[in-house]
């Protein structure tokens, strides 16, 4: 009741300041402030820089859930994170770094690059954008806040409904999972409807489908298997939302429900979201080795449809989790077949990545460094998944850390690596300043080290029979060793994390100015000025061909020939409604939670409806930016 209360005075204080319920003068100052402006800010540079941030703080906190129980596991029979509190850190730490960590570092690059990358001058809908990070932000801190209020969820990552429903996790910890999730999913599914709209619709005249950067083709992809997943996922919440709430029985097998219908509708959602979260990756490989090759990306076309066949073929695989459920050797056999086939277009990237670096002019860079170290990296995690694939073997790896350890090459060798590749690659153009590259390859050293130390013995692990998820393990029998290594070996990824951190800090105070064009980059983000300008393109760039920007300056152009005059440019004007609507999706998901009144939910819900209300009734068409203003701001750029 306490919580309800603080919450109830936090909504009336935050609409009072809405409203203009306190002195006029510090409200005015107020909206002039900084603090104002990035919280009703729809440019999307500014909300890539937000999402990029809230993403690398939830990835500290999975990283330190992590580092807890590998702290647990250093010997056997430990006793410092045991039973439910390990079954927490367990679950906690792979919700987060899925959802909460890996998705919005990805959406912060790809608002940040994306639509600098086809000439345009904002997204399709700068308002749903805004309201995508607010509603991942409300869900992100929901789901967190359950470490203070009654407990952390603790059915693991997946929430299989046999721990999940109420008989067996009857506090409100899997709660905070289902409410946290969905509206972190709303936003998620709102931001990819959205990147695929811009992708369509926005690009710059000549900028064809096969003439756009990896990385956007990438995101184009991605995006649309965000369409198309998470519906999967936001049913499947919604009906454990209903089982545990409402009294439902969707998922209780003792009232005619089954809980291998969530196993389905989890992994329909859950194979595509490897894809989406590693398919970016891809694309910032691709752009980072070809420009520190100095070389057009070897097989252009073929990277586009081996991109466009690993989206299609990764709704066709999501049983290859389920081998052990016992649908059957038929359906077995299929996926088996259908996951193996990935391997495929796969491979080509694979290889023309090495192609395009064969012969280059290469130059190793943080971001070079991060990208060559990805590709053995993932090709190892990529050969486990094979072995996997074939069902008859994962009958023996299944539930052991050979899974984990699959699962951690490809999700931390494939896009965390590749995340830190496109942070050090892009930071100058999202931030206008050079990180440190002395720093940036301490970084890239430990980090890499680190890992391999942590994640290759667990293969080890896993063959000599130890299971996931417990938080102790026999001691006499071989995985002593096997387990100090991979908790030494956690030591350097956090060395290598403090690093970066420690290099962002150096950067803000006292880094290097960046020009535009710092890397002798290829696409067309590096043709305007670093950070770029509220308009992004002060003219709508005319594209001549693929890489853009390095077919003009091997023509001994100095800037990209304009597509149109140079006119008056419209502007969305700033918005407090998409804050004012994650709140409300907050509120109510706290109000659900406190299963005893739902009048709070209620409540949330009404200022989730009020605004809408007040969104559909908006006046504001936005601003213009004049010629003149341009003009003014160019030769201040000059200067």
């Amino acid at each position: 009741m306490g919580t309800l209360i603080v919450l109830i005075v936090f909504a009336l204080f935050i609409t009072a300041i809405l409203t203009g319920g306190y002195n006029k003068e510090t409200i005015a100052k107020f909206k002039k402030s900084k603090a104002w402006d990035w919280l009703t800010t729809v440019d999307h540079k500014k909300i890539g820089i937000l999402y990029f941030i809230s993403g690398f703080f939830f990835f500290l906190i999975g990283g330190i859930e992590a580092f807890f129980m590998r702290l647990q596991l250093i010997v056997p029979h430990n006793d410092l994170f045991v039973g439910d509190t390990f079954n927490q850190l367990l679950t906690m730490h792979g919700t987060t770094m899925i959802f909460l960590a890996a998705m919005p570092m990805i959406f912060g690059l790809m608002n940040a690059v994306v639509p600098l990358q086809i000439g345009a001058r904002d997204v399709a809908f700068p308002f749903v954008n805004a309201l995508g990070f607010w509603l991942f932000t409300a869900g992100g801190v929901l789901l967190n806040l359950s470490w203070i209020f009654g407990g952390a969820p603790d059915a693991g990552w997946t929430s299989y409904t046999s721990l999940a429903l109420n008989d067996y996790s009857p506090g409100p910890g899997v709660d905070y999972y289902v409410l946290g999730l969905q509206i972190s999913g709303i936003g998620t599914l709102i931001g990819g409807l959205n990147f695929l709209v811009t992708i369509i619709n926005m690009r710059a005249p000549g900028m064809t489908f096969l003439r756009m950067p990896l990385f956007t083709w990438t995101s184009f992809v991605t995006s649309a298997l965000i369409l198309f997943a998470f519906p999967a996922l936001t049913v499947a919440l919604l009906l454990l939302m209903f089982d545990r709430l409402f009294g439902a029985n969707f998922f209780d097998h003792t009232m005619g429900g089954s809980s291998v219908i969530w196993e389905h509708l989890f992994w329909i959602f859950g194979h595509p979201e490897v894809y989406i979260v590693i398919l970016p990756a891809f694309g910032i490989m691709s752009d980072v080795i070809s420009t520190f090759s100095k070389k057009r990306l070897f097989g252009y076309t073929s990277m586009v449809f081996a991109t466009v066949l690993i989206g299609f073929l990764g709704f066709m695989v999501w049983v290859h989790h389920m081998f052990t459920v016992g649908l059957g050797p038929w359906s077995n056999s299929v996926f088996a077949v259908a996951t193996m086939t990935i391997a495929v277009p796969t491979g080509i990237k694979v290889f023309n990545w090495l192609f395009t670096m064969w012969g280059g002019e290469i130059r190793f860079k943080t971001a070079m460094l991060f990208a060559v170290g990805f590709i053995p990296t993932f090709v190892m995690g990529g050969m486990t998944g094979v072995m996997l694939a074939l069902p008859p073997a994962d009958f023996q790896y299944q539930d052991s850390y050979f899974v984990v350890a699959h699962f951690h090459y490809v999700l931390v060798g494939g896009t965390v690596m590749g995340l830190f590749a496109g942070a050090y690659y892009w930071w100058p153009k999202m931030f206008g300043k050079m990180l440190n590259e002395t720093l940036g390859k301490i970084h890239f050293w430990t980090f890499l080290i680190g890992f391999h130390l942590t994640f290759f013995p667990q293969h080890f692990l896993g063959l000599f029979g130890m299971p996931r998820r417990v938080f102790t393990y026999q001691a006499g029998v071989g995985l002593e060793q096997l387990n100090l290594v991979s908790t030494i070996g956690v030591f350097g990824m956090v060395i290598g994390t403090l690093a970066f951190i420690f290099n962002i800090w150096l950067t803000f105070k006292k880094g290097a100015k960046a020009p535009a064009d710092p890397w002798n980059g290829r696409t067309l983000e590096w043709s305007i000025s670093s950070p770029p300008p509220e308009y992004n393109f002060a003219q709508t760039p005319l594209v001549r061909g693929y890489d853009a920007w390095w077919m003009e300056k091997q023509a001994g152009n100095k800037e990209m020939p304009a597509a149109e005059p140079l006119g008056s440019i419209h502007m969305p004007s700033p918005s407090y409604i998409p804050l004012l609507m994650s709140i409300g999706f907050f509120v109510a998901g706290f109000g659900f939670i406190a299963r005893d009144n739902y009048a709070m939910g209620i409540i949330g819900l009404i200022v989730v409806i009020v605004s809408m209300f007040l969104r559909s009734f908006d006046q504001d068409h936005g601003y213009h930016i004049e010629p003149h203003e341009i003009e003014e701001a160019n030769k201040g750029v000059k200067a």
